[in-house]
């Protein structure tokens, strides 16, 4: 499973990663279809979106972080595990 998820990041943005670990999921908003969660550590690479598959993709440090999602969202779980790990309240 590990190697279909390295696939799939390296295909849309580029960059490798290791230690992939499942956090949580929710349902996505498209019919019998599930959004997953996931943490890893970025191995390498430069970011270079596939533009058919996505608009737009970066890196953030946790002092200069982009609008973060609202509470309940697997992105806010996500941002919010690693705050925590780093000592920063959001």
């Amino acid at each position: 499973m590990s190697m279909r998820w390295y696939v799939r990041v390296a295909e849309e943005v580029n960059i490798s990663i290791s230690d992939i670990h499942y956090v949580s999921s929710q349902p996505w908003p498209f019919p019998s279809n599930l959004m997953l969660g996931f943490r890893a550590s970025y191995a390498s690479g430069d970011i270079i979106i596939q533009e058919d598959e996505l608009a737009h993709a970066d890196f953030f440090d946790l002092s200069n972080l982009p609008k973060i999602p609202p509470k309940g969202s697997i992105a806010r779980e996500l941002i919010d595990q690693i705050a925590k790990e780093q000592g920063i309240l959001l």
